[in-house]
Protein backbone atom coordinates (compact mmCIF):
# COMPACT_ATOMS: atom_id res chain seq x y z
CA UNK A 1 0.00 0.00 0.00
CA UNK A 2 2.73 2.43 1.05
CA UNK A 3 4.82 1.60 -2.02
CA UNK A 4 1.84 2.19 -4.35
CA UNK A 5 1.04 5.46 -2.57
CA UNK A 6 4.56 6.85 -3.00
CA UNK A 7 4.72 5.67 -6.60
CA UNK A 8 1.51 7.62 -7.30
CA UNK A 9 2.91 10.71 -5.58
CA UNK A 10 6.15 10.54 -7.56
CA UNK A 11 4.30 9.97 -10.83
CA UNK A 12 1.95 12.89 -10.15
CA UNK A 13 4.86 15.15 -9.21
CA UNK A 14 6.70 14.26 -12.41
CA UNK A 15 3.60 14.98 -14.49
CA UNK A 16 3.07 18.31 -12.73
CA UNK A 17 6.71 19.25 -13.25
CA UNK A 18 6.40 18.37 -16.92
CA UNK A 19 3.27 20.49 -17.30
CA UNK A 20 4.94 23.41 -15.53
CA UNK A 21 8.05 23.09 -17.66
CA UNK A 22 5.96 23.00 -20.82
CA UNK A 23 4.10 26.14 -19.71
CA UNK A 24 7.39 27.89 -19.08
CA UNK A 25 9.01 26.91 -22.35
CA UNK A 26 6.10 27.03 -24.79
CA UNK A 27 6.71 29.59 -27.49
CA UNK A 28 4.56 32.71 -27.07
CA UNK A 29 1.68 33.40 -29.41
CA UNK A 30 1.90 36.60 -31.44
CA UNK A 31 -1.12 38.60 -32.61
CA UNK A 32 -0.09 41.57 -34.74
CA UNK A 33 -2.89 43.97 -35.72
CA UNK A 34 -2.40 46.73 -38.29
CA UNK A 35 -5.11 49.29 -38.94
CA UNK A 36 -5.23 50.84 -42.41
CA UNK A 37 -4.74 54.63 -42.54
CA UNK A 38 -5.51 55.12 -38.84
CA UNK A 39 -3.97 58.38 -37.64
CA UNK A 40 -1.92 59.01 -34.51
CA UNK A 41 -4.78 61.17 -33.21
CA UNK A 42 -7.61 58.73 -34.04
CA UNK A 43 -7.08 56.83 -30.79
CA UNK A 44 -8.30 58.42 -27.58
CA UNK A 45 -5.21 57.22 -25.68
CA UNK A 46 -3.10 59.43 -27.98
CA UNK A 47 -5.69 62.18 -28.39
CA UNK A 48 -8.20 62.55 -25.53
CA UNK A 49 -10.12 65.09 -27.62
CA UNK A 50 -10.82 62.57 -30.39
CA UNK A 51 -14.55 62.58 -31.26
CA UNK A 52 -14.44 58.75 -31.35
CA UNK A 53 -13.42 56.92 -28.21
CA UNK A 54 -11.40 53.71 -28.52
CA UNK A 55 -11.60 52.04 -25.09
CA UNK A 56 -10.55 48.57 -26.18
CA UNK A 57 -7.43 49.69 -28.03
CA UNK A 58 -6.62 52.14 -25.23
CA UNK A 59 -6.83 49.22 -22.79
CA UNK A 60 -3.98 47.44 -24.57
CA UNK A 61 -1.75 50.31 -23.56
CA UNK A 62 -3.07 50.53 -19.99
CA UNK A 63 -2.45 46.81 -19.52
CA UNK A 64 0.87 46.93 -21.36
CA UNK A 65 2.93 49.65 -23.02
CA UNK A 66 2.11 52.58 -25.28
CA UNK A 67 4.87 53.97 -27.50
CA UNK A 68 4.76 57.65 -28.41
CA UNK A 69 7.62 57.62 -30.95
CA UNK A 70 7.00 54.61 -33.15
CA UNK A 71 7.22 54.90 -36.93
CA UNK A 72 5.71 53.13 -39.92
CA UNK A 73 7.72 51.77 -42.81
CA UNK A 74 6.39 54.30 -45.31
CA UNK A 75 3.65 56.84 -45.74
CA UNK A 76 1.53 54.50 -47.91
CA UNK A 77 0.40 50.90 -47.71
CA UNK A 78 2.50 48.45 -49.74
CA UNK A 79 6.02 49.71 -48.93
CA UNK A 80 5.12 50.08 -45.27
CA UNK A 81 4.09 46.43 -45.09
CA UNK A 82 7.20 45.44 -47.02
CA UNK A 83 9.35 47.11 -44.37
CA UNK A 84 7.42 45.36 -41.60
CA UNK A 85 7.69 41.87 -43.01
CA UNK A 86 11.21 42.00 -44.49
CA UNK A 87 13.03 44.19 -41.95
CA UNK A 88 14.31 46.70 -44.53
CA UNK A 89 13.63 50.42 -44.66
CA UNK A 90 12.88 52.39 -47.81
CA UNK A 91 16.53 52.92 -48.65
CA UNK A 92 17.00 49.17 -49.16
CA UNK A 93 13.56 47.54 -49.51
CA UNK A 94 12.51 46.01 -52.81
CA UNK A 95 9.01 47.54 -52.78
CA UNK A 96 9.38 51.29 -52.28
CA UNK A 97 6.07 52.58 -53.61
CA UNK A 98 2.38 51.72 -53.64
CA UNK A 99 2.56 49.37 -56.60
CA UNK A 100 1.21 45.87 -57.14
CA UNK A 101 4.64 44.31 -57.57
CA UNK A 102 5.19 41.02 -55.72
CA UNK A 103 7.97 40.18 -53.34
CA UNK A 104 10.71 38.18 -55.08
CA UNK A 105 11.67 34.57 -54.32
CA UNK A 106 14.64 35.76 -52.28
CA UNK A 107 12.67 38.22 -50.14
CA UNK A 108 12.19 36.30 -46.89
CA UNK A 109 9.45 37.37 -44.49
CA UNK A 110 8.74 37.32 -40.78
CA UNK A 111 6.00 34.74 -41.37
CA UNK A 112 8.43 32.35 -43.04
CA UNK A 113 10.85 32.60 -40.11
CA UNK A 114 8.13 31.88 -37.55
CA UNK A 115 6.67 29.11 -39.69
CA UNK A 116 10.10 27.45 -39.81
CA UNK A 117 10.17 27.60 -36.00
CA UNK A 118 6.99 25.55 -35.66
CA UNK A 119 4.45 28.38 -35.63
CA UNK A 120 1.06 28.03 -37.25
CA UNK A 121 0.71 31.21 -39.31
CA UNK A 122 -2.47 32.98 -40.37
CA UNK A 123 -3.25 36.28 -42.07
CA UNK A 124 -6.71 37.79 -42.43
CA UNK A 125 -7.20 41.17 -44.09
CA UNK A 126 -5.16 42.96 -46.75
CA UNK A 127 -1.84 41.61 -48.06
CA UNK A 128 -0.53 43.97 -50.77
CA UNK A 129 2.79 42.22 -51.49
CA UNK A 130 1.94 39.78 -54.26
CA UNK A 131 -1.08 38.37 -56.05
CA UNK A 132 -2.26 34.89 -56.93
CA UNK A 133 0.29 32.99 -58.98
CA UNK A 134 3.16 35.41 -58.28
CA UNK A 135 6.34 34.99 -56.26
CA UNK A 136 4.80 37.10 -53.51
CA UNK A 137 1.58 35.18 -52.95
CA UNK A 138 0.89 34.68 -49.20
CA UNK A 139 1.14 30.87 -49.19
CA UNK A 140 4.65 31.22 -50.65
CA UNK A 141 5.65 33.87 -48.12
CA UNK A 142 4.95 31.90 -44.99
CA UNK A 143 1.22 31.83 -44.34
CA UNK A 144 -0.59 28.57 -43.66
CA UNK A 145 -3.94 30.32 -43.82
CA UNK A 146 -5.19 33.52 -45.42
CA UNK A 147 -8.53 35.15 -46.15
CA UNK A 148 -9.01 38.60 -47.58
CA UNK A 149 -7.66 40.91 -50.25
CA UNK A 150 -4.46 40.41 -52.22
CA UNK A 151 -4.07 43.96 -53.56
CA UNK A 152 -4.84 47.36 -52.12
CA UNK A 153 -7.14 48.55 -54.91
CA UNK A 154 -9.48 45.60 -54.44
CA UNK A 155 -9.53 46.39 -50.72
CA UNK A 156 -11.32 49.67 -51.44
CA UNK A 157 -14.49 47.60 -51.85
CA UNK A 158 -16.00 46.40 -48.56
CA UNK A 159 -18.83 44.58 -50.37
CA UNK A 160 -16.82 42.64 -52.91
CA UNK A 161 -18.29 39.63 -54.72
CA UNK A 162 -15.05 37.70 -54.21
CA UNK A 163 -12.07 37.39 -51.89
CA UNK A 164 -9.04 35.09 -51.76
CA UNK A 165 -8.30 32.21 -49.43
CA UNK A 166 -5.34 29.99 -48.62
CA UNK A 167 -6.04 26.51 -47.27
CA UNK A 168 -3.81 23.45 -47.29
CA UNK A 169 -1.06 25.39 -49.04
CA UNK A 170 -3.23 26.41 -52.00
CA UNK A 171 -4.61 29.79 -53.02
CA UNK A 172 -8.13 30.08 -54.37
CA UNK A 173 -10.52 32.83 -55.38
CA UNK A 174 -13.76 32.39 -53.43
CA UNK A 175 -17.17 33.98 -54.04
CA UNK A 176 -18.36 36.42 -51.39
CA UNK A 177 -21.86 37.57 -50.48
CA UNK A 178 -22.06 41.25 -51.46
CA UNK A 179 -24.48 41.95 -48.62
CA UNK A 180 -21.86 40.96 -46.04
CA UNK A 181 -19.32 43.56 -44.93
CA UNK A 182 -15.93 42.00 -45.59
CA UNK A 183 -14.46 43.09 -42.25
CA UNK A 184 -17.06 40.92 -40.49
CA UNK A 185 -16.06 37.89 -42.54
CA UNK A 186 -12.37 38.60 -41.94
CA UNK A 187 -13.03 38.72 -38.20
CA UNK A 188 -14.88 35.40 -38.35
CA UNK A 189 -11.83 33.77 -39.92
CA UNK A 190 -9.48 35.38 -37.37
CA UNK A 191 -11.56 34.09 -34.46
CA UNK A 192 -11.66 30.58 -35.94
CA UNK A 193 -7.89 30.62 -36.41
CA UNK A 194 -7.33 31.43 -32.73
CA UNK A 195 -9.75 28.73 -31.58
CA UNK A 196 -8.32 26.12 -33.94
CA UNK A 197 -4.72 26.78 -32.89
CA UNK A 198 -5.11 27.35 -29.17
CA UNK A 199 -2.99 24.29 -28.37
CA UNK A 200 0.04 25.23 -30.46
CA UNK A 201 2.10 28.38 -30.94
CA UNK A 202 0.61 30.68 -33.55
CA UNK A 203 1.37 33.91 -35.37
CA UNK A 204 -1.80 35.77 -36.30
CA UNK A 205 -1.23 38.73 -38.63
CA UNK A 206 -4.32 40.94 -38.89
CA UNK A 207 -3.83 43.68 -41.50
CA UNK A 208 -7.39 44.98 -41.18
CA UNK A 209 -8.76 47.29 -43.88
CA UNK A 210 -10.48 49.60 -41.38
CA UNK A 211 -10.72 52.60 -41.44
CA UNK A 212 -9.46 53.03 -45.03
CA UNK A 213 -11.99 54.32 -47.54
CA UNK A 214 -14.47 53.44 -48.89
CA UNK A 215 -16.58 54.96 -46.11
CA UNK A 216 -19.44 52.50 -46.28
CA UNK A 217 -19.95 50.67 -42.96
CA UNK A 218 -23.09 48.63 -42.31
CA UNK A 219 -26.16 50.60 -41.28
CA UNK A 220 -26.14 48.96 -37.83
CA UNK A 221 -22.65 50.31 -37.16
CA UNK A 222 -23.71 53.82 -38.20
CA UNK A 223 -26.59 54.01 -35.70
CA UNK A 224 -24.46 55.08 -32.73
CA UNK A 225 -23.44 58.19 -34.65
CA UNK A 226 -26.88 59.16 -35.95
CA UNK A 227 -29.71 61.04 -34.29
CA UNK A 228 -33.23 59.64 -34.14
CA UNK A 229 -34.13 61.50 -37.33
CA UNK A 230 -31.19 59.95 -39.16
CA UNK A 231 -29.03 63.06 -39.14
CA UNK A 232 -25.39 62.86 -38.09
CA UNK A 233 -24.33 63.49 -34.49
CA UNK A 234 -20.96 64.67 -35.77
CA UNK A 235 -21.95 68.13 -36.91
CA UNK A 236 -23.19 69.29 -40.30
CA UNK A 237 -22.15 66.79 -42.95
CA UNK A 238 -20.78 67.56 -46.41
CA UNK A 239 -21.84 64.61 -48.58
CA UNK A 240 -19.12 62.88 -50.55
CA UNK A 241 -20.09 62.22 -54.15
CA UNK A 242 -17.91 59.77 -56.01
CA UNK A 243 -17.15 60.80 -59.57
CA UNK A 244 -15.21 57.90 -60.98
CA UNK A 245 -12.65 55.81 -59.12
CA UNK A 246 -13.32 52.96 -56.74
CA UNK A 247 -15.05 54.50 -53.71
CA UNK A 248 -18.83 54.75 -53.41
CA UNK A 249 -20.61 57.97 -52.41
CA UNK A 250 -21.35 58.65 -48.74
CA UNK A 251 -23.88 61.30 -47.62
CA UNK A 252 -22.57 61.27 -44.01
CA UNK A 253 -18.80 60.73 -44.17
CA UNK A 254 -18.11 61.91 -40.61
CA UNK A 255 -20.54 59.41 -39.13
CA UNK A 256 -19.26 56.69 -41.47
CA UNK A 257 -15.59 57.13 -40.51
CA UNK A 258 -16.51 57.28 -36.83
CA UNK A 259 -18.45 54.03 -37.20
CA UNK A 260 -15.46 52.35 -38.86
CA UNK A 261 -13.05 53.43 -36.11
CA UNK A 262 -15.51 52.29 -33.45
CA UNK A 263 -15.91 48.94 -35.22
CA UNK A 264 -12.15 48.52 -35.37
CA UNK A 265 -12.01 49.16 -31.64
CA UNK A 266 -14.74 46.60 -30.93
CA UNK A 267 -13.00 44.00 -33.06
CA UNK A 268 -9.73 44.50 -31.16
CA UNK A 269 -11.67 44.08 -27.92
CA UNK A 270 -13.23 40.85 -29.22
CA UNK A 271 -9.78 39.45 -30.04
CA UNK A 272 -8.42 40.34 -26.58
CA UNK A 273 -11.47 38.87 -24.84
CA UNK A 274 -11.24 35.62 -26.79
CA UNK A 275 -7.56 35.21 -25.93
CA UNK A 276 -8.45 35.56 -22.27
CA UNK A 277 -11.44 33.19 -22.48
CA UNK A 278 -9.28 30.49 -24.05
CA UNK A 279 -6.69 30.72 -21.27
CA UNK A 280 -4.02 32.09 -23.61
CA UNK A 281 -3.65 35.47 -21.93
CA UNK A 282 -0.38 34.78 -20.11
CA UNK A 283 1.40 33.54 -23.24
CA UNK A 284 0.16 35.88 -25.96
CA UNK A 285 1.55 39.18 -27.18
CA UNK A 286 -0.95 41.52 -28.81
CA UNK A 287 0.56 44.32 -30.91
CA UNK A 288 -1.52 47.13 -32.39
CA UNK A 289 -0.34 49.76 -34.88
CA UNK A 290 -1.23 51.48 -38.19
CA UNK A 291 0.44 51.28 -41.59
CA UNK A 292 0.75 55.06 -42.09
CA UNK A 293 -0.93 58.35 -41.26
CA UNK A 294 -4.61 59.26 -41.74
CA UNK A 295 -6.15 59.64 -45.18
CA UNK A 296 -8.54 62.16 -46.73
CA UNK A 297 -9.94 59.81 -49.35
CA UNK A 298 -13.55 58.92 -50.03
CA UNK A 299 -14.84 61.88 -48.00
CA UNK A 300 -12.64 61.41 -44.92
CA UNK A 301 -11.92 64.64 -43.03
CA UNK A 302 -8.72 64.35 -40.96
CA UNK A 303 -8.99 67.97 -39.84
CA UNK A 304 -12.43 67.45 -38.29
CA UNK A 305 -11.28 64.31 -36.49
CA UNK A 306 -7.90 65.81 -35.55
CA UNK A 307 -6.64 62.53 -36.96
CA UNK A 308 -2.95 63.41 -36.72
CA UNK A 309 -3.23 64.87 -33.21
CA UNK A 310 -0.35 67.27 -32.53
CA UNK A 311 1.49 66.20 -35.69
CA UNK A 312 1.74 67.85 -39.08
CA UNK A 313 0.85 65.99 -42.27
CA UNK A 314 -1.17 62.98 -43.31
CA UNK A 315 -0.79 59.95 -45.59
CA UNK A 316 1.66 60.62 -48.46
CA UNK A 317 3.62 63.14 -46.36
CA UNK A 318 6.95 62.50 -44.66
CA UNK A 319 6.07 64.96 -41.96
CA UNK A 320 5.41 63.22 -38.64
CA UNK A 321 1.69 62.89 -39.29
CA UNK A 322 2.38 60.69 -42.29
CA UNK A 323 4.78 58.25 -40.62
CA UNK A 324 4.49 58.43 -36.82
CA UNK A 325 1.86 55.89 -35.82
CA UNK A 326 0.39 54.31 -32.68
CA UNK A 327 2.05 51.23 -31.18
CA UNK A 328 0.60 49.42 -28.19
CA UNK A 329 1.73 46.05 -26.85
CA UNK A 330 -0.02 43.90 -24.26
CA UNK A 331 1.26 40.63 -22.81
CA UNK A 332 0.31 40.00 -19.15
CA UNK A 333 3.23 38.68 -17.14
CA UNK A 334 5.65 39.56 -19.92
CA UNK A 335 5.04 43.27 -20.54
CA UNK A 336 4.54 45.41 -17.43
CA UNK A 337 1.26 47.33 -17.35
CA UNK A 338 0.84 51.08 -17.48
CA UNK A 339 4.00 51.97 -19.36
CA UNK A 340 4.41 54.92 -21.72
CA UNK A 341 7.67 54.99 -23.67
CA UNK A 342 9.31 57.55 -25.96
CA UNK A 343 11.89 55.06 -27.29
CA UNK A 344 12.16 55.51 -31.05
CA UNK A 345 11.77 52.43 -33.24
CA UNK A 346 10.10 51.54 -36.53
CA UNK A 347 8.41 48.91 -38.69
CA UNK A 348 11.69 47.40 -39.86
CA UNK A 349 12.50 46.56 -36.23
CA UNK A 350 9.42 44.35 -35.85
CA UNK A 351 10.94 41.33 -37.63
CA UNK A 352 14.06 41.03 -35.44
CA UNK A 353 12.06 41.93 -32.32
CA UNK A 354 9.58 39.11 -32.89
CA UNK A 355 12.20 36.57 -33.90
CA UNK A 356 14.01 37.49 -30.66
CA UNK A 357 10.82 37.07 -28.61
CA UNK A 358 10.10 33.68 -30.16
CA UNK A 359 13.71 32.41 -30.32
CA UNK A 360 13.37 32.04 -34.08
CA UNK A 361 16.11 32.36 -36.65
CA UNK A 362 16.38 35.89 -37.99
CA UNK A 363 17.75 37.50 -41.13
CA UNK A 364 21.15 39.03 -41.75
CA UNK A 365 21.67 42.10 -43.89
CA UNK A 366 18.48 43.84 -42.77
CA UNK A 367 18.04 47.32 -41.30
CA UNK A 368 16.01 46.28 -38.26
CA UNK A 369 17.24 45.73 -34.71
CA UNK A 370 15.61 43.83 -31.87
CA UNK A 371 13.70 46.16 -29.57
CA UNK A 372 12.52 43.35 -27.30
CA UNK A 373 13.85 45.13 -24.20
CA UNK A 374 11.86 48.23 -25.17
CA UNK A 375 8.66 46.29 -24.52
CA UNK A 376 9.40 46.72 -20.82
CA UNK A 377 10.60 50.28 -21.15
CA UNK A 378 14.31 49.49 -21.22
CA UNK A 379 16.66 50.81 -23.88
CA UNK A 380 18.06 47.98 -26.00
CA UNK A 381 21.81 47.51 -26.09
CA UNK A 382 21.78 48.45 -29.77
CA UNK A 383 19.61 51.28 -31.02
CA UNK A 384 19.40 53.13 -34.28
CA UNK A 385 21.54 56.20 -34.70
CA UNK A 386 19.01 57.48 -37.24
CA UNK A 387 15.94 56.50 -39.31
CA UNK A 388 15.36 56.97 -43.03
CA UNK A 389 12.34 57.13 -45.39
CA UNK A 390 11.80 57.94 -49.05
CA UNK A 391 8.64 58.33 -51.13
CA UNK A 392 7.94 59.43 -54.68
CA UNK A 393 4.51 60.50 -55.85
CA UNK A 394 4.65 63.84 -57.62
CA UNK A 395 8.30 64.27 -56.70
CA UNK A 396 10.84 62.66 -54.42
CA UNK A 397 10.58 63.14 -50.67
CA UNK A 398 13.20 61.87 -48.24
CA UNK A 399 13.33 62.15 -44.48
CA UNK A 400 16.00 61.41 -41.92
CA UNK A 401 15.41 61.43 -38.17
CA UNK A 402 18.34 61.54 -35.77
CA UNK A 403 17.35 61.98 -32.16
CA UNK A 404 15.21 65.11 -32.11
CA UNK A 405 16.46 66.45 -35.43
CA UNK A 406 14.41 65.79 -38.57
CA UNK A 407 15.57 66.64 -42.09
CA UNK A 408 13.14 66.48 -45.03
CA UNK A 409 14.35 66.78 -48.60
CA UNK A 410 12.06 67.62 -51.53
CA UNK A 411 13.24 67.11 -55.11
CA UNK A 412 11.36 67.49 -58.38
CA UNK A 413 12.86 66.71 -61.76
CA UNK A 414 14.62 69.72 -63.26
CA UNK A 415 14.45 71.72 -60.04
CA UNK A 416 16.97 72.18 -57.20
CA UNK A 417 16.43 70.22 -53.99
CA UNK A 418 14.75 71.95 -51.08
CA UNK A 419 15.41 71.12 -47.43
CA UNK A 420 13.37 71.60 -44.27
CA UNK A 421 14.82 71.09 -40.80
CA UNK A 422 12.93 70.62 -37.55
CA UNK A 423 13.80 70.03 -33.91
CA UNK A 424 10.99 67.78 -32.72
CA UNK A 425 11.70 68.13 -29.00
CA UNK A 426 10.59 71.77 -29.21
CA UNK A 427 8.37 71.55 -32.30
CA UNK A 428 6.51 68.25 -32.62
CA UNK A 429 4.14 69.90 -35.10
CA UNK A 430 6.99 70.80 -37.47
CA UNK A 431 5.80 74.40 -37.67
CA UNK A 432 9.20 76.13 -37.53
CA UNK A 433 11.64 75.34 -40.31
CA UNK A 434 15.20 75.81 -39.00
CA UNK A 435 16.98 75.16 -42.30
CA UNK A 436 18.26 78.71 -42.72
CA UNK A 437 19.49 78.85 -39.13
CA UNK A 438 21.42 75.55 -39.04
CA UNK A 439 23.12 74.89 -42.41
CA UNK A 440 25.75 72.75 -40.69
CA UNK A 441 23.08 70.42 -39.31
CA UNK A 442 21.61 70.05 -42.79
CA UNK A 443 24.99 68.99 -44.16
CA UNK A 444 25.46 66.47 -41.33
CA UNK A 445 22.05 64.87 -41.79
CA UNK A 446 22.21 64.94 -45.58
CA UNK A 447 25.45 62.94 -45.49
CA UNK A 448 23.62 60.30 -43.46
CA UNK A 449 20.73 60.44 -45.91
CA UNK A 450 23.06 59.67 -48.80
CA UNK A 451 24.54 56.73 -46.85
CA UNK A 452 21.08 55.32 -46.10
CA UNK A 453 20.05 54.30 -49.59
CA UNK A 454 21.05 52.07 -52.45
CA UNK A 455 19.62 52.20 -55.98
CA UNK A 456 16.21 50.57 -56.31
CA UNK A 457 16.27 47.04 -57.72
CA UNK A 458 13.17 47.51 -59.86
CA UNK A 459 12.77 50.20 -62.56
CA UNK A 460 9.37 51.18 -61.17
CA UNK A 461 11.19 52.59 -58.14
CA UNK A 462 14.16 54.00 -60.03
CA UNK A 463 13.83 57.65 -59.11
CA UNK A 464 17.20 58.72 -60.49
CA UNK A 465 15.42 60.88 -63.09
CA UNK A 466 14.02 62.94 -60.24
CA UNK A 467 17.57 63.84 -59.25
CA UNK A 468 18.21 65.48 -62.63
Amino acid sequence: MKRNFWMAVLTGSAMLAGIMAEGQTRKPNIIFIIADDLGYGNLSCYNPESPVKTPNIDKLGREGIRFTDFYSGSTVCAPSRCALLTGKHMGHAFIRGNSRLPLRPGDSTLAQLLQQNGYRTGMFGKWGLGEEGTTGSPEIKGFDEFFGYLNQQHAHNYYSNYLFEVKNGKMSKVPHDTTVYTQDEIMTHAVSFIRDNRDQPFFLYLPFTLPHAELAPPAADMQAFLNADGSSKLGPESPYEQKGGTYRSQPQPHAALAAMIAKLDRNVGEIATLVKQLGLDDNTYIFFTSDNGPHKEGGADPEYFNSNGPLRGIKRDLYEGGIRVPMLVRAPGKVSAGQVSSIQWAFWDVLPTLTDLTHSATLSGIDGLSYRKALNGSKPGRQHEYFYWQFNEGGLQEALLKGNWKLIRFKRQGMPARFELYRLSADIGEAHDLAAKYPGKIKELYRLMLQSKTPAEHPEFDWSATEQ
